[in-house]
């Protein structure tokens, strides 16, 4: 069997990490018998170039290119963060993230200032960021922000503008968040969150349309089994994970209403 293309950048956010996740990949690819590869695609390759392989099987992606993707990929499982806000959920949000030293103390503190943003296929680092500053700014007729500063692409770069004062706020996927809490305190410390979005639903692993259904329902049964494997205990710990689930594509559709929505009010873009 040819092996299929693994990936974690979106999570990946050090060496430390992308190992784990490559561990983890390296233990479904054994037990459910579906050959895998891991292939680094690092930034600023576009993630759209990995998303399109034919021979994806399982790779991050974000939930709003997923409800839009065409033709569409198959979903195999969505992480279950540890965090408590999650309740045990496959849920996640943006961060709204400051400079630690800086003053502002609310999202509100930086209008007039300079956002940031990743790409716009993000739901984390762009529609969400867009639908969210919907609420700020009712009855308003400017902008709230002078400059939108993007592509950024990763939340790396957000996290290197916010740090050299290059922006004042920007998004930040709070499991991204979690995760450089976890494999980087010393570069967490130095940010700070002022506001966070309404949870929507977690990016989810995939396949191509193209993969064999046999071996994506493998994957995605090993994937959802792994909690209960001893031997994985500790990866997810580390990974801050209780699990994985099967993911309901349909819940991704209101990703595509937030989007509708920001664009009507006339923003196609933060800011």
């Amino acid at each position: 069997m040819t092996p299929l293309v693994a990936n974690a950048r979106m999570y990946a956010v050090n060496p430390a990490a992308r190992d784990l996740w490559q561990r983890l990949f390296a233990w479904v690819a054994e037990r459910s018998g579906v050959p895998l590869v891991y292939v680094d695609h690092a930034a600023p390759a576009p993630l759209e170039t990995l998303w399109s392989r034919r021979d994806l099987g399982l790779a991050f992606m974000c939930g709003y290119p997923f409800a839009r993707a065409q033709p569409a990929v198959q979903a195999v499982a969505a992480p279950l963060p540890a965090a408590p806000r999650c309740e045990g959920r496959a849920v996640y949000w943006t961060d709204f993230a400051v400079a630690a030293h800086r003053p502002f103390r609310q999202l509100a503190d930086t209008f007039g200032g300079r956002i940031g943003w990743t790409v716009e296929h993000s739901q984390s680092g762009f529609n969400a960021v867009r639908h969210h500053i919907l609420r700020h700014r009712a009855g308003r007729k400017a902008r709230l922000f002078r400059q939108a500063v993007g592509p950024l692409v990763t939340p790396r770069r957000v996290t290197e503008s916010l740090l050299s004062g290059e922006i004042d706020v920007g998004p930040l996927d709070s499991y991204y968040h979690e995760l450089l809490r976890r494999f980087e305190p010393q570069t967490a410390s130095r940010l700070r969150t002022v506001e966070s979005t309404a949870p929507t639903p977690m990016p989810l692993l995939v396949a191509s349309a193209t993969a064999d259904v046999r071996s994506v329902d493998r994957l995605r049964r090993t994937l959802v089994d792994c909690a209960m494997d001893a031997g994985m205990a500790g990866v997810l710990a580390e990974l801050r994970l209780t699990g994985f689930e099967a993911p309901r594509p349909d819940s991704y559709r209101v990703l595509l209403d937030q989007a509708a929505e920001a664009e009507a009010q006339g923003y196609p873009a933060p800011g």
